[in-house]
């Protein structure tokens, strides 16, 4: 399980940045007293593996912050002059750039972001191997949302030529795994034994013979195995007497998991078999969502209460908009990276070959163009913001670049980043704002790529895409088949190809904020060689009798590690009712003088949508 992989760039971190030059302040400031630091020949990010997303390197500037102990004093003013600041060079601070551009086409405009890559979540991962191009997302997975996109987000998907519905119809290639199934690992440290289950009845339809079937052969005692059977296919109506709304009022004041142990009765097996099924959603357990918000998902148990298809006051945003519809959808081979890097080819000409999404999904983003002199737009990278205040008739912003200080002025400033932050940004925010902005916790979770020398083991399983509850790894799955442009996904079932692994670190019997809270710690206590190390065990368990061997197979890994990764949605279970003008995200998001509230936890989910829609709207505050 300890053998050597191609790291390649498994630096992570501080390390990587000081192999690029990027970090030990001391030699930077060498330079030119009102030099910023520039980025070094080479610099590429997307192909660096091993622990990225929020990586070390990236975070300890703003904690300092937050703890009391960033310097106050000592910032090189640029002598710059923008017309607009953004702080956060996600999906909403560029889109923040777009529309500022839209509406004045000569702004000059400063992106400063703290990690050393474009797109906030929206994160590419790139592999060469065997000579092939192999993408995935390190982290917005895709074009998605519960509700159709608004106009605005509509249009700007438009302006890039993105055509959700066409380019999926044109790209999805479900062929290439063909006989190929989903399945359920069961691991032996929850259940007995490991156990591959192939095939997944659907979670409703399916009858109880199915079920039978396929659980026959699962380490579950009778028990256990009759307890699912019963959640899955069980149409009496455990609430009968009571009409739609009262039904859902009730389901929203339990939690799913006292829905499934207190009226199906089930046990505390057939319970670990459901616990995880929300983590992917909400990064929580069972026990942190209500019953309501797991029905609106389609999540099992509730077939004989005919429920309408109709939203209820005290849903969530996601399950509420996904019962009675949803958006538009697309999955580019990167995720949504391949919107960032679309609209920074708009805001800074020639940083990205070609002129369709198609064409830049394969195209190399020259970085060194991101803050060249004579731009209209500079993006400047590994870039702490420490401080922004109002000042005369603009905004006043302190940043951290490879540990200096520098300063520079703005007619306005978007704050497009994470809420939980902008308090110590901006000290003097009303308290009441503040308090909002820090009630609204994101979850944490995990994208992780894996390189594998060949993935005819899964072949072999008839597996492509597996639900593993009670493991590290909540879920595992092949690269997604996807053509578009010069992009093809590997059809060799013997040459290299990339898995997908999810880990959403929550703490049973917390509340779902506390549950966050608890795996944010544990993920920042978390190193690299715990996650290659369960990476390998859960792999050989799964797949080594199909003839994986992870000593051998294995060629690189990429974790990418969220602290702070979904928006918060408002979680009637554990918050209380308040007028839809008094919810935290409205009182959040308040201009405060030329600064304006911009990214997805101002809009109450996590979504390219609501991020391209907060934009828009901080963008017209400030005029």
């Amino acid at each position: 399980m300890c053998a050597n992989i191609d790291r390649r760039d498994l630096l992570g971190g501080g390390a990587m940045l000081a192999a690029l030059g990027l970090a030990g302040g001391a030699a930077r400031a060498a330079q030119a007293a009102t030099a910023v630091p520039g980025l070094p020949p080479g610099y590429y990010p997307p192909l660096l593996h091993g622990l990225r997303g929020s990586a070390p390197g990236s975070f300890e500037a703003a904690h300092a912050l937050r703890d009391g102990l960033a310097p106050k004093a000592g910032a090189i003013n640029t002598g710059e002059r923008f017309d607009l600041i953004i702080v956060g060079a996600g999906m909403s601070g560029l889109s923040a750039a777009w529309f500022a551009r839209q509406r004045n086409p000569k702004a000059r405009i400063l992106i400063l972001d703290n990690h050393d890559d474009i797109g906030g979540h929206a994160r590419r991962n790139e592999y060469w191997l065997n000579g092939k191009l192999h993408l995935l997302n390190g982290g917005t997975l895709q074009i998605d949302s519960p509700r159709p996109y608004s106009v605005t987000a509509a249009g700007l998907l438009a302006a890039l030529g993105i055509q959700p519905t066409k380019l999926r119809q044109a790209s999805y290639q479900p062929t290439i795994y063909q006989g190929l199934k989903n399945a359920v690992f069961l691991n032996s440290a929850y259940f007995g034994q490991d156990a591959l289950l192939v095939g997944t009845p659907a979670d409703e339809g399916a009858s109880a013979a199915e079920w039978e079937a396929y659980l026959a052969n699962a380490p579950l005692d009778a028990a256990a195995r009759a307890d699912i059977i019963r959640v899955q296919t069980d149409t009496t109506d455990l609430l009968a007497g009571q009409d739609d709304a009262g039904k859902k009022d009730y389901l929203s004041r339990l939690s799913w998991r006292d829905w499934l142990l207190n009226h199906h009765h089930i046990g505390p097996t057939a319970m670990a078999w459901y616990q995880s099924r929300t983590q992917g959603e909400w990064c929580a357990g069972a026990d942190a969502v209500s019953a309501l918000d797991a029905w609106g998902f389609g999540l099992p148990g509730f077939a004989g209460l005919g429920l309408l298809p109709k939203s209820h006051p005290r849903m969530s945003f996601t399950p509420a908009g996904y019962v009675e519809g949803g958006s538009d959808t697309f999955h580019f081979p990167d995720g949504n990276a391949s919107i960032a890097r679309l609209l920074v080819r708009a805001l800074v000409p020639g940083s990205l070959p070609g002129t369709t999404p198609e064409d830049a999904v394969t195209a190399r983003l020259d970085y060194a163009r991101l803050d060249a002199p004579g731009n209209m737009v500079n993006i400047r990278l590994n870039s702490t913001v420490l401080h922004a205040e109002n000042s005369g008739d603009g905004v006043a912003v302190t940043w951290m670049t490879s540990g200096q200080m520098f300063g520079a002025r703005a007619g306005g400033c978007v704050l497009a980043c994470w809420n939980a932050m902008i308090p110590h940004l901006v000290p003097d925010l009303p308290a009441a704002q503040a308090a909002a902005m820090h009630s609204l916790v994101k979850g944490p979770l995990v994208y992780t790529s894996v390189a594998v020398r060949r993935w005819r083991p899964l072949v072999q399983a008839g597996v492509w895409r597996v639900r593993c509850p009670g493991s590290y790894w909540t879920s595992v799955m092949l690269n997604w088949p996807m053509d578009i442009g010069d992009y093809r996904t590997e059809r060799d079932p013997d040459q290299p190809a990339l898995l997908f692994l999810v880990r959403t670190p929550c703490e049973p019997g917390l509340s779902e904020h506390d549950q966050a809270k608890a795996g944010r710690a544990e993920l920042l206590a978390t190193p690299f060689s715990t996650f290659e190390r369960e990476i390998r065990a859960q792999l050989q368990a799964m797949f080594g009798r199909h003839g994986l061997d992870v000593t051998r197979d294995i060629m690189a890994i990429t974790v990418n590690r969220w602290p702070h990764g979904y928006a918060p949605e408002y979680n009637y279970l554990w918050q209380p009712e308040v007028p839809p003008d008094q919810m935290p995200h409205i009182i959040a998001r308040q201009r405060h003088g030329r600064i304006a509230i911009a990214n997805s936890d101002s809009g109450n989910g996590a979504y390219t949508d609501i991020a391209i829609d907060m934009a828009a709207r901080a963008v017209a505050e400030l005029g």
